[in-house]
């Protein structure tokens, strides 16, 4: 069983996105006992709440099946369970050190042997059984918290959910 968790800021935009779109994906290949997917963030904002309205929204227009659930914060616990933890930007990597307690020099998402720690969009741009080593090229989901677009949240997150599943 592939365990995958999304992360995102608040958990309630994009990593539940991310979870509902992958859910159906991996449904619609006829994979879904070899996978559990989860999400969660990496604040505290958001706990407790459910889905953001206009991002339910976008998935009930796109025909995503998705459910009730609350917002939660990832662990440490979560770090040694998941096989693969995709961020959806590089602020989420920054705060997933603090939540890990891993050291800078223990780099958990460029050049890990282990290849948990992911960006989403790296999905689509690099093969993941291979180090990023310019990370910094990697372009984030866009946050429709601050952009209203979920339309583009959408697009990025289906690109790095599809490239993901042909990879694993």
């Amino acid at each position: 069983m592939t365990k995958i968790l999304f992360i995102c800021h608040g958990n309630i935009c994009r990593s539940p996105m991310a979870e509902f779109i992958m859910k159906q994906l991996v449904t619609r290949a006829g994979r879904a006992d070899e996978f559990e997917i989860a999400s969660a963030a990496v604040s505290t904002e958001e706990i407790g709440n459910d889905i953001y309205p206009p991002a339910k929204r976008m998935l009930a227009a796109k025909n995503v099946p998705f459910e009730h659930r609350v917002a939660r914060q990832m662990t440490r616990a979560d770090y040694a369970y998941y096989d693969y933890i995709v961020c959806m930007d590089q602020s989420n990597l920054r705060w997933l050190r603090y939540i890990t307690g891993l050291e800078p020099e223990q780099d958990i998402y460029s050049g890990s042997t282990d290849h948990k720690v992911s960006l989403m969009m790296a999905w689509k741009f690099t093969n993941h059984q291979s180090p990023i080593t310019n990370i910094g090229h990697i372009p984030d989901v866009s946050d429709p918290w601050y952009t209203g677009d979920f339309a583009k949240a959408y697009d990025d997150i289906l690109e790095g959910c599809q490239a993901m599943l042909k990879q694993i």
